[in-house]
């Protein structure tokens, strides 16, 4: 299983915010076909995002972990049943930028309040 820094981390869910699930597994959970057509969205889109239809956490999390596990993968993010796995395909990686650092000002006020 691939690890990532927490800035890499960043900028992949920024980048898969816009993204629609490419994977669907059901209640049946995860069989070789749904893994292998998991690879294939991998290998083509680098970062992908995966609908999990189960109602259980814990299973949703296990779902995850065999998936990078199995693929070489990385996790970036479970949201609810929304599973966002990265896996950087060697003949045309897309390079993951840092994110743009922010200026040392002090907050204001108004915008500590905002928080």
């Amino acid at each position: 299983m691939l690890s990532l820094s927490v800035a890499q981390r960043l900028e992949l869910k920024a980048r898969a915010h816009a993204l629609n699930p490419v994977i669907l597994i059901g209640n049946a959970g995860l069989s070789e076909a749904v893994l292998a057509e998991t690879a294939a969205a991998l290998k083509s889109h680098e970062l992908i995002k995966v609908r999990v239809m189960g109602d259980d956490r814990t299973v949703r999390g296990a779902i995850m972990e065999q998936i990078c596990e199995q693929l070489d993968a990385a996790p970036v993010q479970q949201i609810g049943k929304m599973l966002v796995i990265y896996k950087p395909n060697l003949d045309a990686t897309m390079p993951i930028k840092k994110a743009p650092r922010r200026d040392k000002k002090p907050l204001t006020k108004k915008q500590l309040a905002n928080r």
